[in-house]
């Protein structure tokens, strides 16, 4: 169950928050051009490529590298073939976990490494293997760790992490909202310099803004009632959540909302993407998650009894209302079955922008579920 009058108790939220998670929302901005400056500084900005990669690899643990992965498939995919490489093993641990290059990989591919450890050996044996078949590898690590160590000595770029004092990266908080932006911002600077997507310094900076602002309409001090991350996390209560998303950078914003809630909050939610997500999450809004299921005696005590949950459609948009769209359609199907629905929609400005937008409001939210819920996961 979700306390909502801690919601509106910026002092109690903060006493809850011994993980740091709401700080590192508020910090996203300060993050992005943190990250941006350690990219130039590792030469990023001064690459003078020969032309574009034939495909890029993308490897990495934890939520962060994994919504990584996601985006930059979901931005650059248009110009070059984007492929994350899964890793395998016996445990989620970083020493049980191997990645493998596939057989094509050579000379004229990619190899972008993400990751908040650095410490996994299976990281540092794919750089190698990438450095004989004459890839190149481009790593964003924590700086002085052995995989930053292993890329260096291979000849690849190195670029050290985006860290703050108060943040301790583990398998409790790789999907801080800092962790994403500490990786994939130097990579969207690598990126535009190859020529895969748009992402000069000017957009960087905007970037950065929009989190900042973001992050003031978000933060603990603003009431629920105006405050789009706690009015979402209040209406996700006791809810399963649908996220459903329309749109090139929603799609995978929505995904890593759907991870976050699960790593961070300890709550299941499915994403996918509009109008597939029509058929393939219809039958959920008339079966036993439908509003109204639960046929059963209505005056039997139901006090000690732990609530059911109930769908709920979270609709993530990033493309104008105006365009060619299959929200009224999701709408009406939501509706026909008495189901809940918010809605979120970025403010005019460019792609990166309004995913920026969507992954802030969302990351709020999550933490703030997390926070508020009677049980919150081990710190």
């Amino acid at each position: 169950m979700l306390d909502e009058s801690l919601l509106d108790a910026p002092e109690s939220l903060a006493r809850a928050d011994s993980r740091g998670l709401l700080r590192g929302a508020a910090e996203a901005g300060a993050r992005v051009r943190t990250a941006a400056r350690h990219a130039a500084e590792a030469g990023i900005a001064e690459l003078k490529p020969e032309g574009r990669p034939r495909a890029v690899l993308v490897a990495g643990s934890g939520t962060a590298a994994t919504g990584v992965a996601d985006l930059i498939e979901a931005l650059a995919g248009a110009g070059a073939p984007v492929a994350r490489l899964h890793p395998t093993g016996v445990a989620p641990a970083a020493g049980a976990l191997r990645w493998a290059l596939p057989g094509w990989a050579g000379s004229v591919d990619l190899l972008l490494v993400a990751t908040t450890d650095g410490s996994e050996p299976g990281l540092a044996l794919l750089a190698e293997q990438a450095y004989r078949r004459g890839c190149t590898v481009v790593a964003v690590a924590p700086q002085r760790s052995p995989l930053s160590e292993a890329v260096d000595d291979q000849h690849g770029i190195v670029v050290p992490m985006a860290t703050a004092p108060h943040e301790l990266y583990d398998e409790t908080v790789t999907a801080s909202p800092g962790a994403l932006w500490a990786l994939f911002t130097p990579l969207l600077v690598l990126l535009d310099r190859v020529g895969l997507l748009e992402a000069p310094p000017e957009t960087l900076a905007k970037v950065a803004d929009r989190l900042d602002q973001t992050a003031e309409r978000c933060g603990p001090a603003i009431a629920t009632y105006s405050n789009p991350a706690k009015t979402l996390a209040a209406e996700l209560a006791d809810s399963l959540p649908l996220i459903w998303t329309e749109g090139t950078g929603a799609a995978p914003a929505g995904r890593r909302f759907a991870a976050v809630l699960a790593e961070l909050a300890g709550r299941p939610a499915l994403a996918a993407e509009l109008p597939e997500a029509l058929p393939a999450h219809g039958v959920l809004l008339a079966g036993d998650f439908a509003a109204g299921a639960d046929p059963e005696d209505f005056f039997r005590d139901r006090v000690e009894e732990q609530q059911a949950l109930r769908a709920r459609v979270v609709l993530l948009r990033d493309r104008p209302i105006g365009g060619l769209t299959a929200a009224p359609a999701a709408r009406e199907l939501a509706l026909s079955h008495d189901t809940a629905i918010s809605e979120l929609e970025p403010e005019e400005g460019t792609e990166l922008e309004s995913i920026a937008e969507l992954l802030a409001v969302t990351d709020f939210a999550a933490v703030y579920l997390s926070l508020a819920s009677a049980v919150n996961p081990p710190s």
